[in-house]
């Protein structure tokens, strides 16, 4: 009997991997980092905007290694034979998240997140003279070049923690051959159509979402923030949600409205305008910094 949810169209299977720090209440531990994973096949386009197909979440929530439990996830959910299909796998260069490499073996390809390589780079040589080189290099997924250009740049930064995190990086990317290329490249010699597939990386917004909801200052205990998961997970892939009395319900996942982006996007402006418009229009602002009522607005501020 057929247990997957969607029936795998073509023999491939692109999964995000990254980790999310959350406080814990009432713990030993002051945190602990979930491990979350985005599976999906593909991208198809909807207009202007552009979706994942059979995409599902699964947070790591069992005592076994986190691979073996995404490799049985995707034979529940997806019908995946670990003969047959291939996986690329896209995350950091956190171990628990390497681990595929050894896990998946010939069958998977693993791809260092673009996204942190970028931002790395970006902080390290924003004033270098060799940035535009490197990040030319990078956008071609040109993986030697890269390595080339990050190694001849080691010792011209003058600040030892940048170095110390330098060095690390290509180190990093020597020990995992391949990190930084295409993957399409390692499909079609499969025999795979890559012509829809698009670069990897939605890692980091899938992060932010989680993020959004589970931090902001907020501490959980276990079952509380398991629950929360859960439950996040369930509205992201439409799954139904069983309440606290046993009643299974929907909940859709509401996007957000034309207006309200507009509004969001105008009080984001407000902040950095505000100088302008109260400047020389308040004639309290022009009194000496050391009148009492200046002192009593400056204690204001923030309010």
């Amino acid at each position: 009997m057929d247990t997957a949810r969607w029936r795998k169209k073509v023999g491939y299977f692109f999964i995000e991997a990254d980790g999310l720090y959350i406080k814990r209440q009432r713990s030993r531990m002051k945190g602990k980092e979930e491990k979350i994973v985005t599976i999906h096949q593909g991208w198809e386009r909807n207009g202007k905007r552009v979706s994942l197909v059979n995409r599902r979440y699964y947070v790591h929530q069992t005592n076994e290694p986190i691979w073996e439990a995404v490799e049985s996830f995707l034979v529940k959910e997806y019908g995946y034979d670990p003969l047959e299909d291939w996986v690329v796998i896209n995350g950091d260069g956190a171990p628990w998240i390497t681990a595929c490499r050894d896990y998946f073996g010939k069958r998977g390809y693993f791809q260092l997140d673009r996204f942190h390589v970028a931002r790395d780079i970006r902080q390290w040589f924003r004033d270098h003279p060799r940035y535009r080189a490197i990040r030319k290099a990078l956008a071609l997924q040109d993986e030697e070049r890269v390595l080339r250009e990050l190694t001849s740049a080691v010792g011209t930064l003058g600040d030892e923690e940048k170095e110390r995190q330098l060095q690390a990086l290509v180190r990093r990317i020597e020990e995992l051959p391949g990190c930084l290329s295409d993957y399409r490249i390692w499909l079609r010699e499969k025999g795979i159509d890559t012509t829809n597939m698009r670069a990897m990386g939605s890692a980091e917004g899938t992060m932010h979402v989680f993020a959004k909801r589970s931090k902001n200052g907020r501490s959980w205990r276990d079952v509380g923030i398991d629950a929360m998961l859960r439950a996040m997970i369930a509205i992201k892939d439409t799954l139904p949600i069983r309440t606290h009395r046993g009643v299974m319900c929907h909940v859709e996942e509401r996007e957000e409205t034309k207006r309200e982006a507009i509004v969001k996007k105008s009080m984001k402006r407000v902040s950095s305008r505000m100088k302008e418009v109260i400047r020389d229009n308040i004639p309290y602002f022009r009194q000496s910094s050391g009148t009492p009522i200046y002192e009593a607005l400056q204690a204001l501020k923030g309010f």
